[in-house]
């Protein structure tokens, strides 16, 4: 289950990535994809490195990070 929490942070929240799961170390609305820098709102982050600590907007930003030499997908 994902941590759900109120509108007491409203900037980047800090975030412990854990297998499966997430635990908010400070609040906030969003984090940043260590890819793209996009907002990812909390609610809908779903992408993360458990290992690197860091997350993914989507799963061609995953891709690109772990495998940085493979083609781009095309759009």
């Amino acid at each position: 289950m994902l941590n759900k929490f109120g509108s007491s942070g409203h900037g980047e929240a800090q975030v412990q990535y854990l297998d499966g799961d997430f635990r908010v170390i400070s609040p906030g609305t969003f984090v940043r994809c260590a890819i793209t820098d996009t907002r990812i709102p909390l609610d809908e982050l779903k992408y993360w490195s458990v290992d690197l600590q860091e997350a993914y907007a989507t799963p061609a930003a995953v891709l690109q990070r772990h495998f940085p030499s493979a083609p781009k997908p095309q759009q």
